[in-house]
C-alpha cells in the first residue's frame, strides 16, 4: 500500500544539531570577544614602524611571523578613525618575516640605536592549540554528558536520552535457533501439566472461545530459587511457537520519575504487536511489592506508580488479545493483593524442589555432554541429593567434570561425584589446617558419637560416611541419606534431637570435657525443640497450639502469647533437649565398645564409611524410607499380578472353547 502521508520539505529533528549548534556558538564567542585589532603589512613597512619607536613589543609565533603591539600615537597613523583607545584593548600589526635570523638582526640594530626599546620573545603555540586550551574542558564536558545520557537511555543502542522510557526487554522469536521445549525441561511433571493448558489456549484459542471462555491472562510460577522457573517460561514459548519477550522486574524502576510506567507502557505496545506471544517478567517482587506497607513511600514513589501502569495494562479497558503474562518469583507473599487476584494472575503455578524421581531426571538431562564411565549410579546420586534444586544439580555435574578434569581422567567417575557433592555441601577440604592430637581425638569422639547413635535410632538418617579432615567452617562432618518424608513423626524430631545431641554427649563421657564444636548441633536441636512446642503443637503441657503465622506478615513487636506462657514454652523445650541427652548417653553406654572401635578408625584413616558401621555394629534394625518403599511397592506389584491371573482364569471358566477350538465369543461376553 503506497504511503499517502505528504513528506515534510524538511529534514527530521536531531540531537545532534544541538551539540552542533552549541559549538558553533562557543567558537562564534571566542572570535567575538578577542580584545586586539590586528592588521597583515609587508615586512618592511612592519620594520619602518619598529623603526619609528611606536612599538611597545615584538612576538615571533612558529619563527614565521612577527607580531607587533603599537602604542597609541602610532595606532592613530596606521588605523585611523577605526582606532578608539579603550583599557585592555591592544592594536597590533603583524608581518610573515623570511628569514628569522635577520629579522633578529635587524631588531637588534634598532634597539642599539634607541629606536626600539621594547623586547622581543618567541610563542611556538598554534591558533588550534590556544583554542583547545580554551575550550578543551567546555568540550570534555559536552562529551561526558553525551556519553553518559546515552548510556542511560539504552546502553548505547541508540536514542540517547530519548529512549530512557523505551522497554528494555529481550525478544526471542518463534524463529531462534535456541528454542527450548519440554523436553529440555525435566521433572516438574505437575508444574507442566498446568502449564500444558497456557499452550493450548496459545495453539488452538478458538476451542475455548467458542465456549465463551476467555484465554487466561497470566499465570504466576512461585518456586525456590533454582527451581527451573524460567526455564518452563520459555519452553511454554518455544512449545506454543510464538515470540518470547523476557525482561526482569527490576528494568523498570530508575532514578527517574515516570520511567517505570513508560517502559511497562511500551513493552505491552510491544507485545500487541507481536500478538499471540508470552511476556515473560521475572523476580516480579522487584516492581510487584504491596503497596503501603514500607512508611516512607509516598503516593508519588516510583516503584508504586510502575506497579499502577502494570495493573492498568494487565486488565484496564485496553484488550490484549493473544497476550499471555507469565512471572516468576520466590517471594509471593510480599506481592501485591490486585496482582494476585482473578482477571490478571489468574493461577498460580508452584515450582517446588524436585522429589527423588524429578532428580534422576534432571541427572539425565546434564550428564548428556559428560563422559561418564559404568561406576557412575545415577539413583544414588539422586538419593544424595535431597533438597538440591535443578541449579544445584546441574552445578554439581560440572564440578565433577572440574574435578576429573584437575586428574586427569579420561572419563567422570563416582569418586568425583561424590567429592563434588562433598565440596558443595561442606565446602573444600582443608588438609593444611594445623590441629593438635588433642583437637583430633576431641572431633573423633564427636562425630564417632553421631554415628553410633544414629544408627541404633529408627527414624534417623542412614550413615553415608563419616569424616575428620576439616571442610569448609566444619572440623568434622557426617553424610547421611536423608529421608524425604512427607510428614514428621514427632519421634522422628525426637531421634534427630537424640542424634545431634550424641556428639557433645561423647566428649563428656569419654574425654571428660565439653567444648566449643557442638555449637552447630546445639543451635538446630534448639530450634527444633522450639518448632515442636509452638509450631507443631507437640508439648505435653502445651499440646495442640501452634504460633505458627502462615501469612508471613510476622507479628511485630509483640509476642502472640503471655510471660507466663512464654517460661512454659522454655520449660517444655529445656525438657525436651535434656530428654534427649540423657537418651543419647545411654544409648552410648550400651554400644561403648563400638563407639570407641569407629573413633580409633577415624583416628587412623580420617573417613569411615557406611561398611565400616556395619561391620562394628551389624545391619541396622530398621528399613529407610526408600527400602520401605521399594518393599510396597513389590508387594503392589506382587497383588497386581495375583488379580490379573484371577481374571485371566476367570476369563478362561467362562469361555471353554477358547483353547479348544480357537473360536472368538461374541463382544458382549468380552471383559
Amino acid at each position: 500500500m503506497a504511503d499517502n502521508k505528504k513528506k515534510s520539505p524538511f529534514p527530521r529533528f536531531n540531537i545532534y544539531w544541538m551539540y552542533m549548534l552549541v559549538f558553533a556558538g562557543l567558537m562564534a564567542a571566542y572570535w567575538m570577544n578577542d580584545n586586539t585589532m590586528t592588521k597583515e603589512v609587508p615586512q618592511d613597512q612592519f620594520e619602518s614602524m619598529v623603526a619609528s619607536g611606536g612599538v611597545e613589543s615584538i612576538v615571533v609565533y612558529n619563527k614565521e611571523k612577527a607580531e607587533a603591539v603599537l602604542n597609541d600615537s602610532l595606532a592613530r597613523v596606521v588605523f585611523g578613525q577605526a582606532y578608539k583607545p579603550r583599557q585592555g584593548y591592544k592594536p597590533k600589526v603583524s608581518t610573515q618575516i623570511g628569514s628569522l635570523d635577520k629579522f633578529e638582526d635587524k631588531v637588534d640594530a634598532f634597539k642599539s640605536s634607541g629606536q626600539y626599546k621594547g623586547n622581543i620573545s618567541f610563542d611556538s603555540t598554534s591558533d588550534i592549540g590556544t583554542i583547545f586550551w580554551y575550550f578543551g574542558p567546555v568540550l570534555l564536558l559536552i562529551g561526558f554528558w553525551f556519553f553518559f545520557m546515552k548510556r542511560m537511555g539504552g546502553g548505547g543502542m541508540g536514542g540517547g536520552i530519548f529512549s530512557v522510557g523505551k522497554s528494555k526487554a529481550m525478544l526471542f522469536d518463534k524463529d531462534n535457533a535456541n528454542k527450548v521445549t519440554f523436553e529440555d525441561v525435566a521433572g516438574l511433571a505437575e508444574a507442566k501439566v498446568e502449564i500444558a493448558e497456557i499452550v493450548d489456549f496459545l495453539k488452538s484459542p478458538e476451542h475455548y472461545t467458542e465456549l465463551g471462555g476467555k484465554i487466561p491472562k497470566g499465570a504466576l510460577l512461585v518456586g525456590p530459587p533454582g527451581t527451573g522457573k524460567t526455564l518452563l517460561a520459555k519452553a511454554v514459548a518455544g512449545e506454543a511457537n510464538v515470540p518470547f519477550f523476557s525482561m526482569s522486574g527490576s528494568d523498570f524502576v530508575e532514578m527517574f520519575v515516570g520511567v517505570g510506567a513508560s517502559r511497562v507502557r511500551d513493552l505491552f505496545r510491544q507485545a500487541k504487536e507481536k500478538a499471540p506471544c508470552i511476556v515473560f517478567i521475572d523476580e516480579i517482587d522487584a516492581v510487584g511489592r504491596a503497596r503501603g506497607r514500607n512508611a516512607n513511600m509516598g503516593g508519588n514513589d516510583e516503584r508504586e506508580s510502575t506497579l499502577n501502569q502494570l495493573l492498568t495494562e494487565m486488565d484496564g479497558f485496553g484488550s490484549n488479545s493473544g497476550v499471555i503474562i507469565l512471572a516468576a518469583t520466590n517471594r509471593a507473599d510480599i506481592l501485591d493483593k490486585a496482582l494476585l487476584r482473578a482477571g490478571r494472575f489468574d493461577r498460580q503455578i508452584y515450582v517446588e524442589l524436585p522429589e527423588l524421581s524429578d532428580r534422576k531426571e534432571i541427572f539425565h538431562v546434564h550428564l548428556r555432554n559428560v563422559k561418564t564411565d559404568g561406576s557412575v549410579d545415577i539413583d544414588q546420586l539422586a538419593r544424595q541429593t535431597p533438597g538440591f534444586s535443578g541449579a544445584d544439580i546441574a552445578n554439581v555435574c560440572n564440578e565433577a567434570a572440574l574435578i576429573a578434569a584437575r586428574r586427569k581422567k579420561q572419563a567422570v567417575q563416582r569418586q568425583d561425584f561424590m567429592d563434588a557433592i562433598d565440596r558443595i555441601i561442606g565446602g573444600l577440604e582443608k588438609k593444611s589446617k594445623v590441629i593438635t592430637d588433642d583437637e583430633r581425638k576431641s572431633i573423633a569422639y564427636h562425630e564417632a558419637g553421631h554415628a553410633t547413635v544414629s544408627w541404633h535410632l529408627q527414624y534417623a538418617d542412614p550413615l553415608i560416611k563419616v569424616t575428620i579432615v576439616p571442610r569448609g567452617k566444619a572440623l568434622g562432618a557426617a553424610w547421611y541419606m536423608p529421608e524425604e518424608r512427607q510428614i514428621e513423626p514427632k519421634q522422628a524430631l525426637l531421634d534427630e534431637i537424640c542424634s545431634l545431641m550424641a556428639g557433645r554427649v561423647a566428649e563428656e563421657m569419654y574425654l571428660g570435657l565439653i567444648d566449643t564444636g557442638a555449637l552447630n548441633d546445639l543451635e538446630r536441636a534448639t530450634k527444633m525443640a522450639y518448632a515442636m512446642v509452638t509450631f507443631y503443637g507437640m508439648s505435653d503441657k502445651l499440646p495442640n497450639i501452634s504460633y505458627y503465622d502462615s501469612s508471613g506478615q510476622e507479628y511485630g513487636f509483640t509476642k502472640p502469647y503471655s510471660e507466663t506462657r512464654a517460661q512454659t514454652i522454655d520449660t517444655e523445650v529445656q525438657a525436651i533437649i535434656d530428654s534427649q541427652y540423657e537418651r543419647a548417653r545411654h544409648i552410648l553406654e550400651q554400644y561403648t565398645e563400638g563407639h570407641h572401635q569407629l573413633a580409633e578408625l577415624l583416628l587412623q584413616r580420617e573417613v569411615i564409611f557406611t561398611e565400616d558401621a556395619e561391620r562394628i555394629f551389624g545391619k541396622r534394625k530398621w528399613l529407610s524410607r526408600t527400602e520401605e518403599i521399594m518393599r510396597v511397592n513389590e508387594q503392589n506389584k506382587a497383588r497386581q499380578q495375583e488379580h490379573e491371573q484371577e481374571v485371566q482364569a476367570s476369563d478362561d471358566d467362562d469361555n471353554p472353547g477358547k483353547d479348544g477350538d480357537k473360536s472368538t465369543p461374541p463382544p458382549f461376553f468380552r471383559h
